[in-house]
This record gives C-alpha cells, sequence and structure tokens, in this order.
C-alpha cells in the first residue's frame, strides 16, 4: 500500500517536485522559443542591430524583481506569492489587486500561446490548409487548453514530466540555430542582407536614444515574463527554505544567455532589414531554419517554437490556479476555489475555471479580430508590470528595518527591489500612454477612443477594483480587515524558520 504523501496548509502535496523540476517550469513558463520569435522583429524595428542590447537591458529590471521574490518567498512560502507577500505589507486591497493581476495574465495569455502551438504543429506535420485556416487553428488551440488543464490537474509530478521533455526540445532547436547560423556568418555564408557581428550589439549604452531602449524595453519585458512560476509552486517544491526562490532566480539569469546569444545570432545571419519584414510575425525563426539548417533539420526549429507554446500553454495556468487557491484560502475569493482534489492533491477548481475563462476569451477575441488577439498580448505588458512593482515594494517594506544591517540586505533586499520597481514602473506609465494612442495598436482601433491595449489592461483591472468592491460589500469582511505593515523576523531573515501561518490561510 502506498504511503500517505506529506500535505501542506493549503492541501497541496508537499515534496511534490525538485529543485530542478522548479527551475524547468519557471523557464518554461517564459516560452523562450515562442517569445523571442514573437519580439524580435519588434525589436529590431526600434533599435536595429542592437536588439541584442535590449535584451540585455529588459533583464535588469527582471533580475532585481527576482531577487525580491527570492527574499519574500524565503520569508513566507505561499503558492500566492504577490498576493500572500503585498496582503502583509501594503494591505488587503493591494495584495487583492496583484492576485487578481496574476490570475488575469493567465486568462489573456493561454489562448494565444496554444494557438501558436495549434499552428505550429499543423506546419511541422506538413499540413499548411489547416495552419492556414482560422477555424482549424482554433478548434486544436482549444483541445491544447484543455488537454494542459487536465494535466495541471492530474498532478504537479505530471506537469513536471512533462516540462522536462519540452523544455529539452526548445533548448536544442534555438542553441543549434544559434551555431549554424553564427558559423555561416563567419564564413560568408549567410542571407544576402546578413552584418558582420559587432560586441557593440550587446551594449545598452550604443542604443541610439533613451526613448528607443525604452519603447524596446516595453516589448523586452514580456519575453522574460512567466519565471516566478516556479515560486508558485513553493508549497510544493522540496529542499531547502527559498528553493523555489532560486530557480526563479537562476531561471531569469539562463533566459538572458539564451536570447542575447540567439538573438545575436539572427540579426547577424539575417539582417535587420529582413528582420523588420518580421515585426508582425513569429514565423521569423521557421523562416530562417530552412535557410540556415536545410530539410530535415529545421523541422527542429519548428519543434522548439511548437515546444515553447505548447510547455507555456500548461505551465502559464499554475500560477494563475495557486493563486487563486491561496486568495480562497485568506477569504478573499469564493471557497471553491480553495479545493484540493482528495487523489491528486492539486486546486482542481480554480485550474479547470481558468482553463474555462482563458478558452472562452481566446475564442471570441479570435472570432472577433486576430489584431484584437495581438493587441491582448501587447497588454499583458500591463498587467505584468503591475504586480511585479508590487512585489518589488512589499520586499522592501517587509524587511525595512533590516536594509542597514550588511551591504548585502541594502542591495539585495533594498536598492535591487527598488530600482526593478522604479524601472518598470516607469515603463508600465510608459505603455499607458504609448498605447493609449490606436495608432499603436495591431489594427489602429480603439475602444471609447483609448488603444485596444491600454483599454483591454486598464479595463481589467478596473474589472478587478470592481469585483473586489462587490466581494467587500456581500459581507466578507475579514480579510480587508487585516493590518498590513507586517515586518519581517530576524529567524526568517536569516533563513532558521519560516512563517507557517501566511496571508493565503484563514
Amino acid at each position: 500500500m502506498a504511503a500517505t504523501p506529506a500535505i501542506g496548509a493549503k492541501g497541496l502535496k508537499s515534496n511534490a517536485i525538485g529543485f530542478v523540476d522548479a527551475l524547468v517550469i519557471g523557464l518554461a513558463s517564459t516560452a523562450p522559443a515562442y517569445s523571442l520569435a514573437a519580439v524580435i522583429g519588434l525589436i529590431v524595428v526600434d533599435a536595429g542591430v542592437h536588439a541584442p542590447a535590449i535584451l540585455l537591458a529588459s533583464f535588469v529590471p527582471m533580475f532585481f524583481i527576482a531577487a525580491a521574490f527570492y527574499y519574500m518567498d524565503r520569508a513566507d512560502p505561499d503558492c500566492g506569492t504577490t498576493f500572500s507577500w503585498v496582503t502583509r505589507t501594503m494591505g488587503p486591497w493591494a495584495g487583492w489587486m496583484g492576485g487578481w493581476a496574476i490570475t488575469m495574465t493567465g486568462v489573456l495569455v493561454i489562448g494565444s500561446l496554444a494557438d501558436i502551438a495549434a499552428r505550429y504543429t499543423f506546419l511541422l506535420v506538413g499540413w499548411d490548409a489547416a495552419a492556414d485556416s482560422k477555424w482549424a487553428v482554433i478548434a486544436f488551440a482549444v483541445a491544447i487548453i484543455a488537454l494542459m488543464t487536465l494535466v495541471c490537474v492530474i498532478g504537479t509530478e505530471l506537469s513536471a514530466m512533462l516540462q522536462r521533455i519540452l523544455i529539452f526540445g526548445q533548448v536544442l532547436g534555438l542553441l543549434l540555430f544559434a551555431v549554424v547560423a553564427l558559423v555561416k556568418v563567419a564564413g560568408g555564408d549567410a542571407l544576402p542582407g546578413s552584418v558582420d557581428p559587432e560586441l557593440s550589439w550587446v551594449s545598452p549604452l550604443a542604443v541610439d536614444s533613451f526613448s528607443v531602449l525604452a519603447l524596446g524595453m516595453l516589448t523586452g519585458v514580456f519575453i522574460y515574463w512567466g519565471w516566478e512560476s516556479a515560486v508558485n509552486l513553493t508549497e510544493e517544491t522540496e529542499g531547502k527554505v527559498g528553493a523555489s526562490g532560486v530557480a526563479g532566480v537562476l531561471s531569469t539569469v539562463i533566459l538572458l544567455v539564451t536570447y542575447v546569444v540567439v538573438g545575436y545570432a539572427v540579426v547577424a545571419y539575417a539582417g535587420p532589414d529582413l528582420l523588420e519584414r518580421f515585426a508582425d510575425d513569429e514565423g521569423i525563426f521557421a523562416e530562417l531554419a530552412t535557410s540556415a539548417l536545410g530539410t530535415p533539420l529545421d523541422k527542429l526549429v519548428v519543434l522548439a517554437i511548437l515546444t515553447s507554446a505548447l510547455a507555456s500553454t500548461q505551465t502559464t495556468i499554475l500560477p494563475a490556479s495557486r493563486t487563486t487557491l491561496s486568495m480562497a484560502r485568506a477569504d478573499a475569493m469564493p471557497a471553491a476555489f480553495g479545493r484540493v482534489h482528495r487523489r491528486f492533491y492539486t486546486p482542481h477548481v480554480s485550474t479547470i475555471v481558468i482553463g474555462i475563462i482563458a478558452t472562452a476569451w481566446y475564442v471570441g477575441v479570435s472570432a472577433v479580430s486576430e489584431n484584437f488577439l495581438g493587441d491582448t498580448l501587447t497588454a499583458l505588458a500591463l498587467m505584468i508590470a503591475f504586480y511585479y512593482v508590487l512585489s518589488g515594494v512589499a520586499c522592501i517594506v517587509y524587511y525595512r528595518r533590516h536594509l542597514l544591517e550588511s551591504v548585502r540586505n541594502f542591495l539585495f533586499i533594498g536598492v535591487a527591489p527598488l530600482i526593478g520597481s522604479l524601472v518598470l514602473g516607469a515603463l508600465w506609465v510608459k505603455a499607458i500612454i504609448t498605447y493609449a494612442d490606436p495608432e499603436q495598436s495591431y489594427g489602429g482601433t480603439a475602444l471609447f477612443g483609448v488603444g485596444l491595449p491600454t483599454a483591454i489592461g486598464i479595463g481589467f483591472l478596473a474589472v478587478g477594483a470592481l469585483l473586489m468592491l462587490a466581494w467587500y460589500a456581500a459581507g466578507h469582511r475579514d480579510f480587508f480587515s487585516r493590518a498590513p505593515m507586517e515586518r519581517v523576523d530576524p529567524a526568517v531573515l536569516r533563513g532558521e524558520v519560516r512563517h507557517h501561518e501566511t496571508a493565503g490561510v484563514a
């Protein structure tokens, strides 16, 4: 008879996955192959050959916020992450909005990722007619979301096992392309528009203007998003205190190396003129792979994009479901979201609901317009920056009495989260202003006179605020009466103990 697994405070299975699994999930959640394919053309339009420098600059605020996640996870290992941490430090109202933002990022992006996975599956098998059919892609994407939702329900171990397989396909395809492309550039066998690479391409100081750097980072930040999925699984990860936080930090570093190396190779091999023609088309790698690798090795790059989108479809469900679980256990959401499956030890209700809402949003906006779907992804940056800023500030407030105790505390717990929050906060404001212009949207359309990306991003936050007020008015006031400005216990700071009662447990 199998031994009964250890169960945590919220009913999740303790020690379900190891450190490597958490790291892989953090990497997979960013969809590195798809993300780079989707943004490299857009960045080149603004920055030209200095696109790798934009990728490097975009890493800095991500790394600093990852430091905040590490220290907060070490003190408060709650699967609700930002929700729990911000509730403790800045109050339940801000905490609720942070949790809502995390949940809505999943709703906004899951369908888009499944859409890419569906289209590239058709391309991989040579079924071009299906890949060009809007409704064939939508139908297959819906099936993918359903399957990935089921995987998340069945168990975290199965999720981790699947991600180990999928991440291998991504890394192999990207690195193979980068190496071959750089070799061909060096040998004079690249595409006609190729450019001899220079080290200045990776220097943010070489970018023409601060405005170009800022606009590029608005796009670049998106491709690093997702690494915190590792931290959302903190209550299910084995190892020392803060192990999942370390996985999150390490994943950002691995992403930096991957993005800069591959971006450098792509710019050199294809040249900026060709890349600009793919500004709104994530098919750039599929196009270049045939030239660089030939048949059938080019299919490895197509497979990398496919597995990237497929992996992220599944892993993006995890943060949203764990956040709503934590919120429900704190009486910040309906109790049903806090239910955990008796056999699989996963938040099955919240997982299924997230899958259904994400499917409905995807089908709805896809039926309206492909441009609308593109504007949804642009709006995603607003939600991401919002809860990252809250997380960075929460870290500073939580450890405020210990920031001057050592140089390490001052730099990594104080200065780094502050810089990350300020940069992302500035980008958030700039994004709202920039994308409020209808001309900046994919279709050039507006809603109530405001560009669709800003309208969608601010609209979702406004809906969240209304739902929060409705929940308060419905009588669930105990959660909202929680006192903010909690400070860390010195023993927690030293890593000797961790909190046992978190903001996510009522």
